[in-house]
């Protein structure tokens, strides 16, 4: 979605892949310098570990703790920042939900759950409940979410306005018949927003259909956080549209 950005601005940039292995990143960020890398993004397992070795982070990838965006100065820093809060909200505005004011229960416990817990106190949710399997790991990410925020179960659910899986149970290429919750235990009135990308439609997806509950995929936070990525790289506003057809087109 990047390089097709890219080309439809006429600017000359490619966005390319590197693996790097755990431990590495270090080694990894000094290259970027050396190299003049004008941005990075950083994806599992390095978001956390990206936090200490940028030269500066911002705000928001303080309080998430984790990095997924990284920008090159010209004085060759890197700063490292989190624009996953922002794709997620911008994401629930395409589906016209505005959490201001209402319940929300996120499953799950990472660094996605982390980010949206930070996006929703941000927007003013009422109660930010946060359902995991391990409670030790929620109680971190339902500080985030400040006096709103706490740590609760399955049965909050039933009385959520939006339900978040931040799990990537049901990912393709794993279990893609494999849901996080029994999804029967949600209804019309709700909306389910799974950040699994692919597949376009989940199993916990097609489960809350059938109960009359709203759903959205995790394509929009997908595009929504490279978005505001490639405006921080670039100094440009995002093709967006150019973005999600790259995309989908990719994940089918």
């Amino acid at each position: 979605m990047h390089n097709a950005a890219f080309a439809a601005l006429g600017l000359d940039w490619i966005y390319v892949a590197f693996e790097v292995a755990p431990g590495g990143l270090d080694a990894a960020f000094a290259g970027a310098r050396a190299l003049g890398v004008g941005g990075l993004s950083v994806t599992v397992p390095h978001k956390a570990a990206a936090l200490a070795a940028v030269d500066e982070a911002t705000a928001t990838a303080r309080a998430i703790g984790a990095v997924n965006t990284v920008v090159r100065r010209e004085d060759g820093s890197l700063v490292g920042d989190n624009t996953d809060a922002a794709g997620f909200l911008a994401s629930l505005a395409e589906e016209g939900f505005d959490p201001s004011g209402r319940v929300c229960v996120v499953v799950g416990a990472g660094g996605a759950a982390s980010a949206v817990v930070h996006a929703l106190a941000g927007a003013g949710a009422a109660e930010i409940v946060i359902v995991n399997r391990t409670e030790a790991r929620a109680v971190p990410v339902a500080a985030l979410g400040g006096p709103a925020g706490r740590v609760g179960g399955l049965a909050d659910l039933e009385c959520a306005d939006l339900v978040v899986n931040a799990t990537p149970i049901g990912l393709a290429g794993a279990s893609p018949e494999a849901v996080p919750f029994d999804p029967r235990m949600l209804g019309p009135g709700q909306l389910l927003v799974d950040l699994v990308p692919n597949p376009a439609v989940t199993a916990l997806m097609r489960g809350a259909l059938d109960r009359g509950a709203s759903v959205a995929g995790g394509l929009g936070m997908l595009v929504h956080q490279g978005a505001a990525a490639f405006e921080l790289w670039t100094g440009r506003a995002a093709p967006v549209e150019v973005m999600r057809a790259a995309a989908a087109g990719a994940l089918s």
